[in-house]
C-alpha cells in the first residue's frame, strides 16, 4: 500500500486470499479499520491518563538463552527474530522500555488478535464477581438460542474455560476446518450465489454439535469467546460500551480502540477483533497487575483478577498437548503459567501478548506479525526472555 493512489500491485483488500499473510501482514494488522466493518470503542472524554516514564536503555543487553537454543539471544535481537511491531514494558507501574517498528506508532491501533479474548474472558470473570451471572448456570439457560446446540448443557464456567466437548476443528492450516466455515458465516461479504449455511458468527454458533463430555479436557476453541460474548451482551443489554467499561478501559482513560464485526448485522467479533495501542494495552495491563485498583478506586473487580491469577485444571490442559507449556492452565480466558512468579497472560496468534508477572510487578505488552500463526513459533525465544527481564529488574531493586 505504498504510493498515491498505490499501484495495482500494492494494494490489499479484504477479498484477497493472502491479505493477512506474507508481507501483507505487516500492513493488515494496523489497518483492520480500512479493510472490515469496525465499531469503535470509546473510552471517555478525558484524555488519555498519563504513563509516567523512566526508561532504562540496558534493558536491550538483557541476554537469555532460548529454549532449545545453544547461543544466548539479547532482549535487543529477540525484537527482530520475533516480527515484533510494538514492544512496551511497566515496572511497577512505570514505562521502562517502548519500542516500535513497522507500521507501528504510539497512537496506531494493532490488531490484537485472541488477546480479545482474554478481553471478553475479564468481563465475564467481572459479572461473575459481581453477581450478574452464575458461573454454574448452563449456556442454554443464559441464552435460548443455542439451548440446541453444543454449548446447550455447558456451564457458564466451562465455557470460560473453554473445557467444553465441542465438534469443531480450528487448525488453520487445514483449508476443510470448521474455522473457515464460521469466518464465512461472519464475513461482511455477500454470499456466493449458492450459499446456504448461517449468515453470522450467532447464527453459526446455534449449529455447532456436540463432541465427547463437557468439563474433560481442555480445547482452545475461539467460538467459546463469541458464545461467551453473546452470553454477556445478553446479560448486560449492551454490545461494544460493555467492553470498554467492563474491562476497565474507560477508568483507566485509555486513548480508544475499535472491534470488528460482521457486517450488517453488527455482532461484534469477541474472539479476535479487538484494535488497540501499545500503551493502551499496558495500561491495561497494569490495571489487571494491581488487582483492579486505579488511584485508590476498585475499578474491577478483585475476586475477579484471583479467579482468573488461580488457574484452571491443570490436568484438563494438558490434554490439549500445547509444546512447551508444561504445568500451564486457562482460566477466564487468559493463560497461567504457574511458574513460581505466578506469571499469567492474554496471547493471541503472529505473537500478541500481554505478559503480567506479579513477583516482579513487570507488564509487558508485544504487538507482532509473525509469519507463523502459532505462538509456539516465538515461545522459545519469547517466554525466556520474559523471565530474563523479570530477573534483571528485580535485581535493579536490591
Amino acid at each position: 500500500m505504498q504510493g498515491f493512489p498505490p499501484p495495482e500491485e500494492r494494494i490489499i483488500r479484504f477479498t484477497d486470499d493472502d491479505y493477512f499473510a506474507g508481507d501483507k501482514l505487516k500492513w493488515t494488522v494496523c489497518h483492520f479499520r480500512e479493510l472490515m466493518p469496525t465499531a469503535g470503542v470509546r473510552a471517555g472524554t478525558e484524555g488519555a491518563r498519563d504513563l509516567p516514564y523512566a526508561l532504562d536503555p540496558s534493558i536491550d543487553e538483557v541476554t537469555f538463552q532460548p529454549t532449545g537454543g545453544s547461543e544466548a539471544m539479547t532482549w535487543e535481537e529477540a525484537f527482530d527474530v520475533n516480527h515484533t511491531d510494538g514492544l512496551l514494558v511497566l515496572h511497577r507501574g512505570r514505562v521502562v522500555y517502548e519500542r516500535y517498528a513497522g507500521c507501528l506508532d504510539e497512537t496506531t491501533l494493532h490488531g490484537v488478535m485472541s488477546v480479545t479474548k482474554s478481553i471478553t474472558g475479564l468481563i465475564g470473570e467481572t459479572l461473575v464477581a459481581e453477581g450478574t451471572l452464575d458461573e454454574q448456570a448452563q449456556v442454554g439457560e443464559l441464552v435460548p438460542e443455542l439451548a440446541d446446540s453444543a454449548f446447550g448443557d455447558a456451564t457458564l464456567r466451562q465455557v470460560l474455560e473453554m473445557t467444553t466437548a465441542l465438534d469443531y476443528s480450528e487448525d488453520y492450516a487445514d483449508p476443510e476446518a470448521d474455522v473457515w466455515t464460521y469466518a464465512r458465516a461472519g464475513s461482511p461479504l455477500p454470499p456466493p450465489p449458492d450459499y446456504e449455511g448461517p449468515r453470522s458468527y450467532f447464527a453459526f454458533l446455534e449449529t455447532v454439535e456436540k463432541a465427547g463430555e463437557h468439563g474433560e479436557a481442555f480445547g482452545y476453541r475461539t467460538i467459546n469467546s463469541d458464545a461467551l460474548g453473546w452470553i454477556i451482551s445478553r446479560a448486560t443489554g449492551q454490545r461494544r460500551r460493555r467492553l470498554a467499561g467492563r474491562a476497565g478501559l474507560v477508568a483507566t482513560r485509555c486513548r480508544a480502540g475499535s472491534l470488528l464485526h460482521s457486517g450488517l448485522n453488527r455482532h461484534p467479533f469477541a474472539g479476535g477483533g479487538f484494535n488497540a495501542t501499545l500503551r493502551d494495552l499496558g495500561r491495561l495491563g497494569q490495571l489487571i497487575l494491581d488487582e483492579g485498583r486505579l488511584d485508590g478506586e476498585q475499578v474491577l473487580p478483585a475476586d475477579a483478577i484471583a479467579r482468573i491469577r488461580q488457574g484452571g485444571d491443570r490436568a484438563a490442559f494438558a490434554k490439549a498437548g500445547f509444546s512447551g507449556l508444561d504445568g500451564w492452565s486457562y482460566r477466564g480466558m487468559w493463560w497461567v503459567s504457574h511458574d513460581n512468579h505466578g506469571a499469567f497472560a492474554a496471547r493471541g496468534v503472529h505473537g500478541q501478548t500481554i505478559w503480567i508477572d506479579p513477583t516482579a510487578e513487570m507488564v509487558i505488552v508485544r504487538l507482532a506479525s509473525h509469519p507463523v500463526a502459532a505462538n509456539a513459533a516465538n515461545d522459545p525465544t519469547s517466554l525466556p526472555a520474559y523471565r530474563a527481564l523479570a530477573d534483571y529488574l528485580m535485581d535493579q531493586e536490591q
